[in-house]
């Protein structure tokens, strides 16, 4: 079947995670597209900068690092990549659910009711813009399109009144009155900086959060253990010290910086890494 929110939700809640990756993982569905374009997405997918998760999580950027590697070392299988440039935001998008959907030929019926079939989660470009219109962008019903829409394509940083400008001056030059809503929105995902157009200035960047020593040691001592070879530490150091050696030193991370047991397998190893006991 195809995913929906309410399917990807129950995944989530039944996944082995730490609490913070689980509420990661809540915050990227909340923002994934349900719908082929919205917000100039492909289906399935959702748009944000690591600044911006940062801030929701509550969480610093190193932090953050480790639980979207732990999203990826689960069952859901978090995918992200950055198509638009080094300062766009990334993509990310649950790829267990593409494979499960591979699998199956199944087809919502008309009588499906989930999210995903509600208008009102959905970016439409639908309707006829006319060219000759209001020139202030926030007097018209395409503001809030542009807005959503633009979060995601090559025009994310540009101002909302300066995409529709440029776009209305675009069709007048043609001799366009009329065109359809979908040209806006390609217009959007073709966008090119204009000749002789100044850079946009770059936002003053937000002061840095400050790192609480404790959540520092942490996160030095997860750095020394790659999240991807866990498993094969996990083994080999219980096999030097024994499983209950093991299970004690996790106990004792647990309860000193007041981490999940992700985190403090991850601590575990590190330190071990860094004493020789194993290597990387």
């Amino acid at each position: 079947m195809e995913p929906t929110t309410g399917l990807i939700l129950r995944r989530i809640t039944q996944t082995d995670l730490s609490v913070s990756a689980h509420k990661l993982a809540t915050l990227i569905l909340d923002g994934i597209a349900w719908k082929e374009g919205y917000n100039g997405l492909s289906r399935g997918t959702a748009a944000f900068t690591l600044s911006v998760l940062a801030e929701k999580m509550g969480v610093s950027r190193q932090y953050l690092t480790v639980l979207l590697s732990e999203l990826e070392a689960s069952e859901l299988h978090l995918k992200r990549q950055k198509t638009n440039g080094k300062f766009a935001p990334w993509l990310f998008r649950f790829s267990a659910f593409d494979e499960e959907e591979k699998t199956h030929n199944l087809v919502s019926g008309e009588g499906d009711i989930s999210l995903s079939r509600d208008n009102n989660n959905k970016t439409m470009f639908s309707g006829l813009i006319e060219v000759t219109a209001n020139s202030n962008v926030f007097q018209t019903c395409w503001a809030n399109l542009i807005k959503a829409a633009k979060t995601a394509l090559p025009c994310w940083y540009v101002d909302t009144q300066v995409i529709w400008d440029r776009f209305l001056a675009f069709n007048r030059a043609r001799g366009n009155g009329r065109v359809p809503a979908g040209f806006l929105l390609g217009f959007m995902r073709r966008w090119r900086t204009a000749p002789g157009t100044a850079p946009r200035s770059e936002p003053t960047p937000a002061p840095k959060r400050v790192v609480d020593p404790n959540e520092r040691e942490l996160l030095d001592q997860i750095q020394g253990a790659p999240i991807a070879n866990r498993q094969f530490h996990a083994s080999d150091l219980c096999s030097i010290i024994g499983q209950a050696a093991y299970e004690a030193r996790v106990l004792d991370v647990t309860r000193r910086f007041g981490c999940q047991r992700f985190s403090a397998t991850l601590a575990v190893h590190g330190r071990a890494v860094l004493a020789g006991e194993i290597s990387r």
